[in-house]
């Protein structure tokens, strides 16, 4: 049994990072060799020179959903409705949303509420567990739930990232989404961040080196934030995250190979190992599942040969997995891991969703 206590690591907060760097691929990048145990501090733009033709970088192609809806209860009182998953199709008497509402105790089955003066009108319908609740919307305009989102919802940023106002709201909006997420494909609540380090250029260059690109998409949820909080990390419950493969990319995953796969973020990660300790060769379909599984040191990968990955909340399970990709089959990255992040803080790496990045290899 691992104590979760060996995931902890204090952090200035000073380094966390508000704001996005000027440049996408102005953040900084660490260099992790595992072979050579070597690290080197270089920009998110020298990342070319780290990959080889043949490569492949696989990417989480997911969408932020604006889902953070503000609105007011018949009183006046104010509400704020953040949409987490529909449940069902949307029918003629609306669309149902698992949701958290504030405040909650207000906001019991049979409440009611309107977003943006009545752009959609929400009636609480019943309790969905874990504080969560579902609500029935009903537009009058004819709109979807994500059309109104669109127009009003706000960016659900992280809970580390503050805001004091709607001054940046479009800064968000671009940012806080990779550049090249399906638009089509609204099915997350937290961007895979390691994706929005990437430019138009810099993925042309990288074309350009003979570097191919494997899409898949993650439903990212609001668990990626939620810190273990029990005492053994074998205790902890893991959250589950719906996922979609298509058929080139499980090829992809198979020999034969002409150079490494390289995950973009853990949700690329999570999506990979998952499918693979699932299925032993590709399928004929593009297929839909869902990830249940939690890595964690000692740890195995079948499908990742290196990792791009952001810094990490202390007590996360992401950094449970990043140390279980330092070195597989062993505890020994845990260790390695906090030296790791004790170095960058030193050096004061910018932490977290718009923070630096990290190539493991």
């Amino acid at each position: 049994m691992i104590p979760t206590e060996r995931f902890n690591y204090d952090l200035p907060a000073e380094l966390i990072a508000q704001h996005p760097a000027a440049r996408r691929d102005g953040s900084r990048l660490l260099v992790v060799d595992r072979a050579s145990r070597t690290v080197e501090h270089r920009m998110f733009s020298d990342l070319p020179g780290y990959l080889g033709s043949g490569d492949t970088l696989f990417r989480n192609t997911a969408a932020v959903l604006p889902a953070r809806l503000h609105g007011t209860r018949p009183t006046g009182g104010k509400v704020e409705c953040f949409l987490l998953q529909r449940t069902g199709e949307p029918g003629s008497t609306g669309e149902s949303w698992k949701c958290l509402v504030r405040p909650g105790r207000k906001l019991q089955p049979g409440a009611t509420f309107e977003i943006a003066g009545g752009a959609l009108r929400a009636t609480v319908t019943e309790s969905a567990g874990e504080g969560s609740v579902v609500v029935r919307f009903v537009s009058p305009e004819g709109r979807s739930v994500v059309e109104a989102a669109n127009r009003d919802g706000d960016v659900p940023l992280p809970p580390y990232i503050s805001r004091g106002d709607n001054s940046e709201r479009d800064l968000d909006r671009e940012r806080y989404q990779t550049v090249y997420a399906d638009r089509n494909r609204q099915v997350a609540v937290a961007a895979p961040t390691a994706g929005l380090h990437f430019t138009p250029e810099l993925l042309k260059e990288i074309g350009d080196r003979g570097i191919g690109t494997a899409d898949l998409t993650l439903h990212v949820g609001l668990g990626t934030f939620r810190p273990i909080s029990t005492e053994t990390i074998e205790e902890h419950r893991i959250h589950s995250e719906i996922y979609e493969i298509p058929v080139a990319t499980q090829r992809a995953l198979f020999p034969p190979f002409s150079g490494r796969r390289i995950a973009v973020g853990t949700t690329s990660v999570r999506t990979i190992e998952d499918f693979l300790a699932r299925n032993s060769k590709p399928l004929p379909h593009d297929l839909l599942g869902e990830a249940k599984l939690f890595i964690t040191p000692p740890g195995t990968f079948q499908g990742v040969d290196a990792l791009i990955t952001n810094f990490h909340q202390p007590r996360s399970t992401l950094l449970c997995l990043v140390a279980a990709f330092l070195t597989p089959r062993s505890t020994d990255g845990i260790d390695w891991l906090l030296d790791i992040y004790k170095d960058a803080i030193a050096l004061k790496y910018r932490f977290f969703s718009y923070g630096d990045a990290m190539l493991i290899k």
